[in-house]
């Protein structure tokens, strides 16, 4: 009996373009002659679902040595006009090397699936594409016995979500007694100068009763992550596991694409190809976490780290101004002598050059013409506060001490007065999705209140204009 003979009782209900369809599987099963086929419930996403073709079988990778790789792939019901959906399908004593074409759950990204266009594209093309790009980086590896006994309850999970089981209310937790749940645990996602920064400004701190450091660079530890082994921390772990991350109360995103991307938007897709192996399985570990996000574009990055973690806004915040804050706050306090002004001042908008400064009290005086006066006056300071400003870089430390002192108020539930990325649609008519820096009390959950702002038309009109060319560069995303 033919592989494909029970496709023939297909329905054009059931697929749009039938014909099409079983004509290519029978180009697939005369190419891969070990795929298994079968008719099985995909759930999306979304909760709906759909019987869908799918087939199952190893492809050939050389890579150093020959390899077989499991894989799965779904066809939808309107193939061929859309791309299959595509996973790994790892044994037990396989672990997953997240990487830009693979995320933690196996899922498999590739420009061919980005660019699927019928009749050019085909599932052949497709499978030849995945064998190139894994014989470019190997996205399995063999587990230890102890590895894989570890990380047989992460597959499970896996293996739900490549059945089409992706009913989030039924995960249950990961690590298999690995991760102690510490009352105050932070993760640092990202080994390189910003993240090992994060975690000694930390660790000095003193916030956390444990600092992991997720190490997700290929190969041994070396440079800072080396030396931070060597002079081994109190409380700070250095791991390449996701699991280490489990049930943080905070996990900081450090980690930028090395890529060799031509253009701006290029280089924001490759990381955004990096968080989408990255976030999810964060927020599979930690579902209760709060999301700090100091990759570049912070802005950016802190929208697409909201989107694919699905959690509430609250708890998904960017670094954003918070150190330009911090250092107009003492410029004005130390070097202009105008601490009055310094408690209600802030640096809010887009990180960058088109920062503004703005305040939370537009008490001046009562009389008209002295408020005018005053305005000016505080105009000019602020301006000269923006000027010695503009003279200060920010270094990895720097940075790093800036997380710290959102970390901390987080942690302690401090309701302290921060600016940070927050989604900003709803405040000075803004009606898109996207984040901008404006001061927020944060506390265990993330921002429990962002903090009104005088009207300023000026700094609106400068707001309004970051949204806008934020929300065009979100829209050329491919997330």
């Amino acid at each position: 009996k033919p592989f494909f003979s029970d496709f023939f009782f297909l329905s054009p209900s059931q697929y749009k373009f039938r014909d099409l369809t079983i004509e290519e599987l029978k180009n697939i099963n005369k190419a891969y002659p070990n795929f298994t086929f079968s008719m099985n419930t995909y759930t999306f996403k979304d909760g709906s679902q759909k019987d869908l073709v799918n087939f199952s079988g190893t492809i050939p990778v050389k890579y150093g040595n020959s390899y077989n790789i499991p894989i799965r792939l779904w066809i939808l019901d309107s193939h061929p006009f859309a791309p299959p959906i595509c996973f790994l399908k790892p044994t037990v004593n396989m672990g997953i090397l997240v990487g830009k074409h693979v995320d933690a759950h196996g899922r498999i990204y590739l420009p061919y699936l980005q660019n699927w266009n019928h009749p050019k594209s085909t599932v052949i093309g497709l499978i030849k594409e995945m064998i190139a790009k894994f014989e470019e980086e190997l996205p399995l590896y063999s587990l230890s016995s102890s590895d894989a006994a570890r990380q047989s309850e992460l597959l499970s999970y896996i293996a739900k979500i490549t059945e089409g089981e992706t009913d989030m209310k039924s995960k249950s937790k990961i690590g298999g007694g690995k991760n102690e749940v510490c009352f105050n645990k932070i993760t640092v996602v990202g080994a390189g100068d910003l993240g090992i920064a994060c975690v000694l400004a930390v660790a000095a701190k003193g916030a956390a009763d444990k600092v992991v450091l997720l190490d997700l660079s290929e190969g041994a530890a070396k440079g800072g992550t080396m030396d931070l082994e060597i002079f081994a921390l109190p409380n700070v772990e250095i791991s390449k596991d996701f699991s280490a991350s489990a049930d943080s109360k905070v996990v900081v995103l450090t980690v930028n694409s090395l890529g060799n991307a031509q253009t701006y938007l290029d280089v924001i897709q490759s990381n955004v190809d990096l968080f989408r192996g990255i976030v999810p399985a964060i927020s599979q570990y930690s579902q209760n976490t709060v999301l700090l996000v100091a990759s570049h574009p912070v802005e950016v990055m802190t929208y697409v780290s909201w989107k694919l973690s699905a959690f509430p806004q609250s708890r998904v915040i960017g670094v954003g101004a918070n150190l330009d804050t911090e250092r107009f706050q003492y410029i004005l306090t130390n070097l202009l002598k105008a601490q009055v002004l310094a408690k209600d001042a802030w640096i809010i908008g887009e990180h960058g050059e088109d920062k503004v400064p703005s305040w939370t009290s537009c008490n001046l005086v009562a009389n008209q013409t002295e408020a005018m006066a005053a305005r000016n006056s505080r105009e000019k300071v602020a301006n000269r506060a923006m000027e010695i400003l503009k003279g200060k870089g920010q270094r990895s430390w720097s940075v790093g001490l800036s997380v710290a002192d959102l970390t901390d108020s987080i942690l302690k539930d401090k309701r302290k007065v921060h600016s940070v990325s927050t989604l900003a649609k709803g405040c000075c008519n803004i009606n898109s999705e996207v984040f901008l820096s404006l001061p927020c009390i944060l506390g265990t959950n993330g921002v429990i209140e962002m903090v009104k702002l005088e009207e300023d038309p000026l700094v609106q009109g400068k707001l309004q204009s970051s949204a806008g060319l934020i929300h065009d560069l979100q829209q050329q995303l491919k997330l």
